[in-house]
């Protein structure tokens, strides 16, 4: 099958490389233009782009796909089909209308639940016991395409927006060859999906890491692992920006202060900073401070003795 690939982080990566290592026949790779990262702000390439350089394949990094010139340039290659993994452009109509074989988008959560740009952490977030991965043709409307197949998998207590990426996106490859085939064969039916059940997601913004000390202990345990690694959970502490790594909500013995900060003796749980909150203790395991090596809570406490007792912003 002759396929162009979009996609731009991790997550699509697994796929681009099963359907190289498959034998189907990838004409090219689009994925996002290069962005300035770091410190020194010098052009990084997408991770997608690293990969396909790696196994010769062509690369397309257009702006925009609305424009009449990139259409023409994406028809040209032929494609049976284009299969998307978040690649984070919408595609038009006149790009969906290119590949007799449709537009396969491999997409990180249950449809119809999580339509949209974060579905990943959306489910962290809304304490999902369950989320997957579904291969649908994409159509005009967000997500709304109908169905090829479907993976659950079970979020572990201790997933993040990173571990649960990593799974997922092989499970997602794996999914994707199944269905393509079977779509290539004629073996499958797309399944519509069920509008009464649908949600949407919005994008993770930066501003959505800090740490509101009144939600609850359950609440703030949550976002620490859906926002982990980016934009991840912080407060501040002398005027510098705390990150909290790693957490575990705790029932408070009693009422205290929102923010407040309290040594575990012992520690609960691997954790020997608890701060309150709106509802509980949320227990402190691994903490980075600005500018500073990620460290166990123990050891921040240690070296930050009058942290005890404060009264985190928030």
């Amino acid at each position: 099958m002759r396929i162009v690939f979009m996609g731009t982080p991790d997550f699509a990566v697994p796929s681009l490389k099963y359907l190289v290592l498959s034998g189907h026949q990838v004409a090219a790779v689009y994925t996002k233009p290069d962005k300035p990262a770091g410190r020194g702000r010098s052009l990084a390439a997408s991770a997608v782009k690293r990969a396909a350089q790696e196994w010769g394949l062509p690369v397309v990094q257009p702006v925009s796909l609305k424009t009449p010139e990139s259409v023409e340039q994406l028809a040209g290659f032929h494609p049976d089909a284009i299969v998307v993994a978040a690649y984070g452009q919408i595609l038009p109509p006149a790009v969906l209308d290119i590949p007799g074989y449709r537009c396969i988008n491999v997409h990180g959560s249950l449809l119809p639940r999580f339509r949209g740009a974060a579905p990943i952490p959306a489910a962290i977030l809304a304490g999902d016991e369950f989320t997957g991965v579904s291969i649908m043709l994409m159509e005009k409307g967000l997500d709304t395409g109908p169905v090829l197949a479907r993976a659950q998998v079970p979020i572990a207590p201790q997933d993040t927006t990173g571990s649960l990426t990593e799974k997922l996106s092989r499970i997602g490859a794996y999914l994707l060859l199944e269905a393509l085939g079977g779509w290539w064969r004629g073996e499958l039916g797309p399944q519509p999906q069920d509008e009464a059940g649908a949600t949407y997601c919005r994008p993770i913004s930066k501003e959505a890491g800090e740490i509101d000390w009144h939600l609850s202990a359950v609440d703030i345990w949550r976002r620490v692992r859906a926002f982990q690694p980016w934009p991840g959970c912080y407060t501040r502490w002398q005027g510098r920006q705390l990150k909290i790594i790693e957490a575990v909500p705790l029932p408070a013995e009693t009422a205290g202060e929102v923010g407040r900060v309290v040594a575990l003796t012992p520690p609960r749980q691997g954790a020997a900073i608890g701060i309150q909150t709106g509802n509980g203790i949320l227990g402190v395991r691994r903490v980075q401070m600005e500018g500073k090596q990620e460290m166990s809570g123990a050891d921040f406490l240690r070296g930050q003795r009058q942290l005890t007792g404060a009264v985190l912003p928030g």
